[in-house]
């Protein structure tokens, strides 16, 4: 073999960001947190923000998140990342801050948090990772489980006359004035892959020009707490909660 054919690990195209550490990564097999977790290291990366940037990570599936991104973290007690990150922005207005945060954290016992946060116009990112279902204790009804989809605290499927209906909380996010950036994503393709990352560069940038918060959800699967293989997953999240929850963005100032 001729040295011009030695591939250098260098001169990879896709390759492991540098902020990413070298731990096994709990996650179930399909899920998505890791290919988010990736994309908020290159985002980091190229940005020059790796001694900048702090993340704020409550309870859920992403609750170790700090075992994986080789950045400042702060945990924070169930639903209040919001609130912390607020206090780390408004000490330390030259750190990116986000948050990075589950369904039922943000969208259930973080919701007064979250909209306030919001309503504030506080300099953050939220990251938003919406699976529909509490992924980490057991499967349990989120505010965002479609309607009529099972889970183990509805296991005949979400009924609107008892439970109410799925909660869409970055549309309700969208009309608050403090923010300035709420787009809808997902990971479940290389396509997507490469949309997501330039909004959540675009998120990043907003913070650190003083422009309000920005919001990416990330529409996910979680093919253990759905009970599916990851190939299923992925079909169902395409088919039934992208209708309900569109891709796109929602506001862009």
């Amino acid at each position: 073999m001729e040295q011009k054919d030695i591939i250098k690990p260098e001169n990879l195209v896709y390759g492991k960001p540098k902020l990413m550490n070298d731990q096994a990564m709990h996650y179930c097999p399909g899920c998505s947190h890791g290919v988010i977790h990736k994309l908020i290291a290159e985002v980091t990366e190229e940005m020059g923000m790796e001694d900048k940037t702090i993340g704020i990570s409550p309870v859920g599936c992403a609750v170790f998140a700090y075992n994986y991104l080789d950045i400042d973290w702060i945990e924070a007690a169930h639903g209040r990342a919001p609130a912390v990150a607020t206090a780390v922005k408004r000490l330390n207005p030259d750190k990116m801050v986000f948050t990075y945060q589950g369904d039922g954290d943000l969208a259930a016992i973080g919701t007064a948090e979250t909209i306030h946060a919001a309503n504030r116009g506080e300099n953050i990112v939220i990251v938003f990772v919406n699976n529909a279902i509490y992924g980490m204790t057991g499967g349990q009804m989120a505010p965002t489980t479609l309607t009529g989809m099972q889970t183990s605290t509805c296991p005949y499927g979400r009924d609107i006359a008892l439970h109410g209906y799925p909660l869409k909380i970055s549309d309700l996010l969208a009309q608050i004035e403090g923010t300035c950036l709420v787009s809808r994503q997902s990971v479940q393709s290389a396509a997507a892959v490469r949309k997501a990352k330039r909004m959540l560069r675009l998120a990043f940038e907003n913070a650190m020009a003083g422009k309000g918060t920005s919001i990416i959800e990330f529409v996910s699967a979680c093919a253990s707490g759905w009970k599916m293989t990851p190939e299923k997953a992925n079909r169902w999240m395409a088919e039934n909660m992208f209708p309900f929850y569109p891709l796109g963005d929602l506001k862009n100032k």
